[in-house]
């Protein structure tokens, strides 16, 4: 688990320069007026704070979704699954077509939002700024929906808020430095760094596979579990499956 938490925060650090373009425009408009970079760099730090608070529910929903496709037996394949996606989402982008008109859409939303909200990015008070952060984390997104696939592949609610706000904190370097330096970081920083992203995409979905496959590699791989679903109710209610009870204890 402890590979998945780690590909969860890269996953954050390194695809928040996708962010600069998509989430750019409202981390700019944040309600900070000319005050002091610190208290600039405070209010963001709040402002993220709400934005994790959504992820961490994202993750309870889609943990819980997890966590009923394991108790299906079909955890396997869910991985596997994910991970192929994954990487078709950058190998045959044919595949999905109109990402362009998709990105001017979520342009023209965040617009939207802060057109709506107007009276949030009036008002100068740490409350705005955590309701301005808590709102923008339900955005549509593409790193947020390959983060949700980390938080169905760990099959857990706990375990699928922890992912997600393990994310959600390895965004914050870049997030909480847009609404003190503005404008000067621009969407030609998220074009030079688009290759990175997309291989590091394609390397979690391998990761993701890999761990369907169950190979029985540590960290990467592990052996399918010995216990199936059912069985492992039964055992945690202290009921010995028939097949694994002694002879004698057998019906004849």
């Amino acid at each position: 688990m402890t590979n998945l938490y780690i590909a969860a925060f890269m996953t954050g650090l390194i695809g928040s320069l996708h962010c600069i373009g998509m989430c750019g425009p409202i981390a700019v408009a944040l309600p900070l007026g000319n005050k002091p970079w610190f208290h600039k760099f405070f209010g963001s730090l709040v402002y993220n704070g709400g934005r994790i608070l959504s992820y961490a529910i994202l993750g309870v929903v889609f943990g819980l979704l997890g966590q009923g496709i394991e108790m299906a037996g079909l955890q396997k394949w869910a991985s596997i699954g994910l991970g192929v996606v994954l990487i078709l989402s950058v190998i045959f982008p044919v595949l999905f077509k109109g990402t362009d008109k998709i990105d001017k859409f979520f342009y023209k939303y965040a617009g939207k939002l802060i057109g709506r909200f107007r009276k949030l990015f009036k008002i100068s008070s740490f409350s705005s700024l955590w309701t301005i952060g808590f709102l923008n984390g339900f955005l549509p997104c593409g790193l947020v929906y390959v983060a949700i696939a980390g938080a169905i592949n760990t099959n857990d609610i706990r375990y699928g808020a922890f992912y997600m706000i393990i994310f959600g904190l390895g965004t914050i370097p870049i997030m909480a430095t847009i609404p003190i330096v503005g404008n000067l970081i621009g969407t030609g920083i998220r074009k030079r760094f688009k290759g990175v992203i997309s291989v590091f995409i394609i390397v979690l979905g391998i990761l993701f596979i890999l761990r369907g496959l169950s190979l029985g590699i540590s960290y990467i791989s592990p052996g399918e579990k010995m216990l199936k679903p059912h069985e492992k109710m039964m055992h945690q209610h202290g009921i010995m499956p028939e097949d694994s009870m002694p002879a004698t204890h057998k019906m004849n």
